[in-house]
């Protein structure tokens, strides 16, 4: 490819081509005067190398080794014409006495820029290759056919033409090495993300199989009662009993070997809820039954935290109590950590189509401190709402707080068939969910799932691009 263009300001973009052509155009103009007037080759000779010498220069930018090939035939033909006046005593054009050969000023200075681009561009085999040859021809022309009357100019081309070459190489070494490290870093930051979510997923999956072993053991102890609950039960009653006990303690089995192995990497906090949690094995997984005490812990460490609760509590699964909890203990701790002194309201509305779940911070009172967190917790809310065909929507508000909004289906899996609470057909079942962190920070994360603007916002827990507007007693900024 060409050299690289400048960045700044706009129209200097092309300046180095620019500088190049400029100097194909002088080493053109002094290699005619210096082949036709000092070196005594022909002007129509002298002239069409000095040209195609020049083209080389322009040409390298493009085809570098085409151009070289052509910078030097010029050159040893323009020597090749120049040598047989050299070998008699004819004085004429002669500079101090001597005519430089067989390289000229101009031309040393039109090889050394091809080689030096050529360098650049071509590997560094290709580019030492050019060097070795062109000193070849070098010590051809003036070691072995010479001349009788002139001044040497090869050994001194020569250094030149190695030291270009040397410093193009090392300019192409640094130029790849930077591309490398700058690749390396990219997918560093991918494998980054990759394992950021295979550990989030991790820690759900450690969760779920504790709900999963739940109704196993559930099922076994049914199983095992059912044949003292009937009078008389049949043999195959019995056998069809106890087979579904069996099967049910071996599944029971198995679960608890996967669970051991999502364990086995942080004994000390199986799941994955940070040190010191007191988190054993044996402890039930949290449901919302819990929330007052989550509240009452996140109003101990700063926080104003308000709670509603509205709609007829019907029944849900015990993934969807798990996940709403786990999304409303994320949303708790985010308003802790980056919007310190704010005032928090969480909200539950129960439809009876799902749970709908709003976390809402006002403007933080103070700066936040800088979080050493790397966004596992926005990215785990969106893994559990999707994991259960909901969604999931975080937005700033307008008056510089942060609003959490996720809605999960009430068995865990949408309905596309389903109607909105209010009745209305349900419009939200795609689109984009941007996950960034609570007012005053940067936003760290962008995902999947959109609110339709004709949706409530109540029923489909979404909210508008435009932000949440607030709650009761945040006033306008």
């Amino acid at each position: 490819m060409p050299l690289p263009p400048l960045s700044r300001p706009r129209w200097l973009r092309r300046f180095p081509h620019v500088v190049v052509i400029v100097i194909a155009v002088v080493a053109t103009v002094a290699n005619t005067e210096q082949m036709t007037m000092v070196s005594g080759v022909s002007a129509e000779l002298g002239l069409l190398a000095a040209l195609a010498q020049g083209i080389g220069v322009v040409l390298v930018l493009w085809r570098p080794v085409p151009a070289w090939w052509l910078s030097l035939v010029a050159t040893f033909v323009a020597a090749e014409a120049a040598r047989p006046g050299l070998t008699s005593d004819s004085p004429i054009g002669r500079v101090d006495g001597a005519i430089p050969w067989p390289w000229g000023g101009p031309g040393i200075v039109a090889h050394a820029i091809v080689l030096f681009l050529l360098a650049l561009r071509v590997p560094t085999r290709v580019a030492i290759e050019a060097l070795a040859l062109t000193a070849l021809l070098t010590y051809v022309f003036q070691g072995l056919l010479g001349a009788v009357s002139y001044s040497s100019t090869g050994v001194l081309a020569v250094i030149v033409f190695a030291a270009v070459v040397l410093l193009g190489t090392a300019l192409r070494g640094r130029r790849e090495a930077r591309s490398q490290l700058v690749e390396q870093a990219s997918l560093t930051a991918e494998e980054r993300a990759r394992r950021t979510l295979l550990e989030e997923r991790s820690r759900i999956a450690r969760e779920l199989h504790d709900v999963v072993a739940h109704h196993m053991s559930v099922i076994s102890i049914q199983a095992q009662v059912a044949p003292h609950l009937v009078e008389n039960p049949s043999k195959e009653l019995r056998e069809n009993l106890e087979g579904i006990r069996q099967n049910a303690l071996e599944a029971l089995t198995e679960l608890r070997r996967v669970l051991g192995v999502l364990r086995s990497e942080n004994p000390e906090d199986p799941y994955g809820l940070g040190a010191g949690t007191g988190a054993t094995p044996d402890s039930p997984q949290p449901t919302l039954d819990r929330l007052d005490a989550l509240v009452e812990n996140t109003r101990t460490a700063g926080l104003v935290v308000t709670t509603e609760i509205t709609g007829e509590q019907l029944p849900l699964s015990p993934g969807v109590e798990l996940s709403a909890y786990r999304i409303i203990q994320e949303a708790l701790s985010n308003a802790l950590r980056h919007a310190p002194g704010s005032i928090v309201r969480v909200e539950l509305c129960h439809f009876p189509r799902g749970l709908q779940i709003r976390v809402i911070n006002s403007r933080p009172e103070r700066p936040a401190p800088p979080s050493p967190g790397a966004g596992h917790g926005l990215l785990g809310m969106r893994e559990r709402a999707a994991m259960l065909g909901g969604t999931l929507v975080t937005s700033e508000t307008s008056h510089g707080g942060f609003v959490v909004a996720a809605f999960l289906p009430r068995g865990g899996a949408s309905d596309p068939d389903a109607s909105d609470p209010d009745g209305s057909a349900d419009d939200n079942s795609t689109g984009t969910t941007a996950i960034a962190k609570p007012a005053g920070t940067k936003a760290i994360a962008n995902s999947t799932s959109s609110t339709s603007s004709t949706s409530s916002t109540s029923s489909t827990g979404s909210t508008s691009s435009t932000g949440y507007t607030g709650f009761a007693g945040e006033e306008n900024p």
